[in-house]
């Protein structure tokens, strides 16, 4: 099995991505941490991880294999390419990009390169999605029929004090492009595509320039209706998922940053189904939760047993339903996907600055 070789580009989320790969040490072993920030890397250092100052020792560095991303949006495009054209795969954090354009060129970039890129939707990783996995598998949901799903949030002052946040230069949009864009990618990963959005967005919680309220209406390929609610003001961090087929309700836990983890509860519409429910629940397979789950998942991948890792295309496809989101919101309209290269947005979704 191969140990492969890791830089994590930002110390801030990278700090959590640390702590998962040194749970994989046999299929990982990180050996630079790069940051501006020498003070804000120096705690997270040793366990055979050192420090850089410039992105440029870590692609001029032979033994790294894998480039990790965790740099403010904006960034993302020029340093995946950057790691990419020297020969690294790439893992990198949410958004992948901030256009269709920049996902569509990374895209090519990728494959002059032969390199991979993945991005980080920790959200499908955990007892609580392969638990629901076995149950589908076993055909004991039915049809999807509607579902909800929440993302509260408690963002304010301290958090936007950091400069880029907040901002369309920097952050490159709010709360559905930072925080909701992991609910809606588990949504996708269970149900499928989305075939449709009517989105109102509002800012209502913080004085920023982007979005921190939303309300959106979705349908999806498969003829699900589900309602995604948004907001930055709640009084702590929530996250909930509750999807109705025809033959069992399902309801995730809250957990904000896993929320994969224990907590979900399956009940069968036939409450003489229920103990068979509860069978398949109980014998689902192991799957390590968040970031954890989704490097294993990588490594898989990389090994040449590919399955369950994010995908560029599922990085892109986030980016679409983001841009559809905007569309909407400014048009007052539903929009349809998939988005076409001459959709108003495909090149910027965020207004001039």
């Amino acid at each position: 099995m191969t140990v492969h070789v890791v830089a994590i580009v930002g110390a801030g989320i990278g700090a959590e991505h640390l702590a998962a790969y040194r749970t994989l040490p046999e299929r990982f072993r990180v050996k630079t941490l790069c940051d501006l920030d020498a003070a804000r890397a120096a705690p997270l250092l040793g366990e055979g991880t050192t420090y850089a100052g410039d992105m440029a020792e870590v692609l001029a560095d032979p033994e790294i294999s894998i480039v990790d991303i965790c740099l403010p949006p904006h960034l993302h495009l020029e340093a995946a390419s950057a790691a990419l054209k020297a020969g690294k795969h790439v893992v990198c954090e949410k958004p992948l990009v901030t256009s269709l354009a920049d996902a569509d060129l990374l895209t090519q970039v990728a494959g002059e390169a032969g390199r991979r890129v993945f991005p980080v939707f920790q959200y499908r990783f955990g007892p609580g999605t392969a638990r629901l996995r076995a149950l589908l598998a076993a055909g004991l949901a039915g049809r999807p029929l509607v579902g909800t799903l929440e993302t509260h949030w408690n963002r304010g002052a301290e958090y936007y004090a950091i400069p880029w946040r907040g901002t369309w230069a920097g952050e490159q949009g709010g709360a559905v492009l930072g925080h909701a864009i992991h609910i809606h990618d588990l949504l996708t990963d269970i149900l499928g595509p989305i075939a449709s959005v009517h989105a109102e967005l509002a800012t209502r919680v913080n004085e920023i320039e982007t979005e921190d309220c939303g309300a959106l209406a979705l349908r999806l390929a498969n003829g699900a209706l589900v309602t995604s609610s948004i907001t930055l003001g709640a009084a702590e961090d929530v996250s909930r998922m509750r999807l109705v087929f025809d033959r069992l309700t399902v309801e995730s836990g809250t957990a904000p940053y896993a929320l994969a983890q224990d907590g979900w509860t399956f009940t069968a519409r036939d409450p003489e189904v229920q103990p068979e429910v509860d069978r398949i629940a109980s014998e689902a397979g192991a799957d390590r939760l968040g970031f954890e789950g989704l490097f294993a998942a990588i490594a898989d991948a990389l090994d040449g047993r590919p399955g369950r890792e994010v995908t560029l295309d599922e990085g892109r496809r986030s980016l679409e339903f983001v841009t559809a989101i905007y569309a909407s919101a400014r048009a007052g309209t539903p929009v349809t996907l998939p988005l076409a290269h001459s959709h108003p947005l495909y090149t910027r979704w965020h207004p001039p600055t």
